[in-house]
């Protein structure tokens, strides 16, 4: 689900990379070189994924059944930021989504120049991906809305990014965890930026001391042998962290146990544009106290909240 289903990919490339020094995870305080080496190549990593694939975001469309006509004409039903007045049309039929570009329209296909062409979506194991000029369009479902959302390759949000902003490095807020796996019949209610809540599955779930008081939380993917996922909130949410919530990636874990470092909690890409779909932190993953590691979140500079 995750930043949303492109997430785990990340994850898994973290994991590779995660510290797991027993000294390092015992050690308060100030980080010594090697953590902090390690931790700005994560946060490139970061930003890299952020400029790629988040901030070129120029629009996302909900389609309506039948035929969607698109274009940068605000006569469409699709209203595009640029490109052909009058590009083709989107026909939607149940979650199945048919491109039928007009004769005059400079387009491909996964690299490929067709004219009509059933899209897959981002759920589907090969997703169609358009390319427009500077334009890149794909499927997105999500739950029963299916849309258009579209990059721009040429994008002066990515440009202007400042970067991400962190609380300092504070090895106290990386902690040992215990691990609890679920009997395989748990699920989690997940609320998102949409407003639906969905019944997701969970592995399991980890158990760990901070500020000395114990707190659980459930992850909402990912796999114990590789990475964990997990989405939550804190007190910092009220004025330093994104509202919705952070997440939060783990290495495997091992002996029953697992290392969360919430100098790595990071935004979810709806921190940075408002056309992601992401996942707030459901109510068991609330924290009543402040967590001030990780990433932080300037409301004045972003136009959602």
């Amino acid at each position: 689900m995750t930043r949303t289903r492109a997430l785990p990919a990340l994850a898994l490339l973290l994991a590779a990379s995660w510290p797991g020094s027993a000294r390092a995870a015992d050690s308060p305080g100030t980080p010594d070189a090697a953590y902090i080496q390690s931790f700005e190549k994560w946060k490139a990593e970061q930003t890299a994924d952020l400029e790629a694939n988040w901030l070129p975001l120029v629009g996302l469309f909900w389609l309506k059944p039948g035929a969607n006509t698109f274009g940068s004409d605000p006569a469409n039903a699709v209203v595009f930021p640029k490109g052909p007045a009058r590009a083709g049309e989107f026909d939607l039929a149940g979650k199945n989504v048919t491109l039928k570009l007009l004769p005059a329209t400079q387009a491909s296909i996964d690299g490929k120049r067709v004219r009509i062409a059933v899209l897959q979506p981002d759920t589907s194991d090969h997703p169609s991906l358009v390319s427009m000029g500077t334009l890149r369009f794909h499927v997105i479902v999500r739950g029963e809305r299916v849309g258009i959302r579209v990059k721009d390759t040429d994008s002066e949000s990515a440009r202007k990014f400042k970067g991400m902003q962190f609380f300092p490095l504070n090895l106290d807020y990386r902690v040992t965890a215990r691990w609890v796996p679920a009997d395989g019949k748990q699920t989690i209610q997940i609320p998102n930026v949409l407003g639906d809540v969905i019944a997701e599955p969970v592995p399991g779930s980890v158990v760990f001391t901070l500020q000395g008081r114990e707190f659980k939380l459930t992850a909402l993917g990912g796999d114990p042998g590789k990475t964990l996922f997990f989405v939550f909130s804190d007190a910092t949410a009220r004025n330093d962290t994104y509202p919705g919530g952070r997440f939060l990636d783990t290495g495997p874990v091992s002996d029953g146990t697992v290392m969360l470092d919430f100098n790595r909690a990071y935004n979810p890409p709806c921190a940075v544009t408002p056309y992601a779909t992401c996942p707030l932190a459901p109510r068991e993953n609330r924290l009543p106290i402040a967590v001030p590691a990780g990433e932080k979140f300037d409301k004045a500079a972003h136009a959602h909240p």
